[in-house]
């Protein structure tokens, strides 16, 4: 061997890694499915095994993700715990150039390594990959692999798919099914129990904490395919949310009005989001909850915040009068200073859809809209007494912002539209500026032209 040879020796395989490594390097599959836990090296191993591919021959490689920016996220800009980048795998000498714009590597070679998202996967026409990692594939577009392939077929080119479960409605479920009943597919499925790369007892203490529900973790380190995500009403939209990057940090705009949606409860919680229409995006730029309180804590909260409000939405039964005062919340939040618009009294189910709908266009706050985002994510139906869904949402702690959230998006028809960001700038200005209603409340004064007042 040369003194100058190049090892690709900075990879080690954990135990439990090799069997995957011995599908594809020695054993000849062309197709093999890894179902393995969260953190346990998948991306890893996959991005390696991909290197030794493109050092075998000249050939094309793409690793895909769900979208593009994670491929950016998890390979291009990522660093392992050590504090090794991923891409710092591939000797440099190899290397004959990188074009961070479209995450690809060109080896010295001519071989193509590439970063590319199911999202777009139209873009791979006319390309001829060798081999094709999936990365997370229960959350890609299940069209990229249908169209990818008779390419694969033809090339007698292989695939890779990396992955957690998420649930047996899932296309995952479907492909492992075929993969166990095939000679051709190598399938392994592996929990924290047989991988140990995070102790049992770490996790139960999380769940023990609250900060993970015993469901989620059976998907997430045990690989479970019988998990809470059936009967949840958004977690797959979330899942979508968190991929696209609409869920981080989302700033108030002083320049446009607030609008803010409540569930409002007797004995039971009270919650509040609070958002801003930008063009076609709901911006949610805040949340608030509590229970046992009058509407006086609630006014309180409102004039507390610094946004200028537009509009408040409260369900139908706001009009119900309160115990001991004959007078309906409607009016004792008129009396502070609580102009309240009635969300239209459709079914559940239609706000349900409601919300499904338009979830595309939000964006939300994860440090004001945690408990938020946790409701939505873990929102779901009900059980009868045959372990089956009903079709009803479960009441629990999850539930009064999963409402707050139907009502909020049956109201976006009733919310300002058509104005220019010029016009809410010089509507901010003369409502800051204006003399406005002497005899309402400041925080709830609302001199915006064509809108009403508090």
């Amino acid at each position: 061997m040369s003194e100058n040879a190049i090892h690709l020796n900075t990879f080690v395989p954990r135990p439990y890694q090799l069997a995957i490594c011995d599908a594809i390097e020695n054993k000849g599959y062309k197709r093999v499915l890894a179902i393995w836990p969260r953190r346990s090296g998948k991306d890893i191993v996959a991005f390696n095994l991909c290197i030794r591919e493109c050092l075998k021959k000249v050939c094309v490689v793409y690793y895909i993700f769900p979208t593009f920016a994670q491929a950016k996220r998890v390979i291009w800009q990522s660093i392992t715990n050590s504090g090794k980048r991923i891409l710092d795998f591939i000797p440099h000498d190899l290397v004959a150039s990188k074009n961070s714009q479209e995450m690809s590597i060109r080896f010295k070679n001519g071989s193509l390594l590439q970063l590319v998202g199911s999202d777009n996967y139209d873009a791979l026409m006319g390309t001829n990959p060798q081999m094709v990692v999936f990365s997370e594939y229960s959350l890609q577009d299940v069209r990229c692999y249908s169209f990818i392939r008779p390419i694969l077929t033809a090339n007698d080119g292989k695939a890779l798919f990396i992955s957690t479960p998420r649930g047996r409605q899932n296309h995952l479920w479907t492909l492992y099914q075929l993969a166990l009943d095939s000679p051709d597919w190598f399938a392994q499925k592996l929990s924290v129990t047989d991988t140990k790369h995070i102790s049992e007892e770490l996790i139960q203490k999380e769940i023990d904490s609250g900060e993970m529900s015993a469901g989620l973790a059976m998907q997430e380190y045990y690989c479970s395919f019988e998990i809470e995500g059936e009967g949840f009403y958004y977690s797959d939209y979330m899942d979508k949310l968190h991929l696209r990057g609409q869920i981080g940090s989302v700033s108030w705009e002083p320049g446009f009005p607030v609008f803010t949606a409540w569930d409002l409860g007797m004995r039971d919680d009270t919650t509040i989001i609070f958002w801003q229409c930008i063009g076609q995006t709901v911006r949610i730029i805040d949340s608030y909850s509590n229970n046992g309180l009058g509407l006086d804590h609630y006014a309180k909260i409102l004039k507390e915040k610094p946004y200028l409000y537009q509009s408040h939405f409260a369900p139908h039964d706001i009009k119900v009068k309160e115990l001991g005062t004959g007078i309906t919340r409607l009016e004792k939040a008129r009396q502070l200073g609580i102009s309240f618009k009635i969300v239209p009294n459709i079914p559940i189910a239609d706000g349900i859809e409601a919300v499904r709908t338009a979830f595309g266009r939000f964006w939300i706050d994860t440090v004001n809209c945690k408990d938020l985002i946790k409701a939505l994510e873990r929102c779901r139906q009900e059980k009868n007494k045959n372990g089956k869904f009903s079709g009803r949402m479960l009441h629990d702690e999850f539930s009064h912002y999963a409402d707050t959230m139907r009502y909020l998006c049956v109201s976006l028809s009733r919310t300002r539209k058509g104005a220019t960001p010029e016009d809410l700038d010089r509507r901010y200005n003369e409502a800051m500026y204006g003399t406005g209603n002497e005899n309402t409340p400041s925080i709830f004064r609302n001199d915006l032209p064509n809108t009403p007042h508090f």
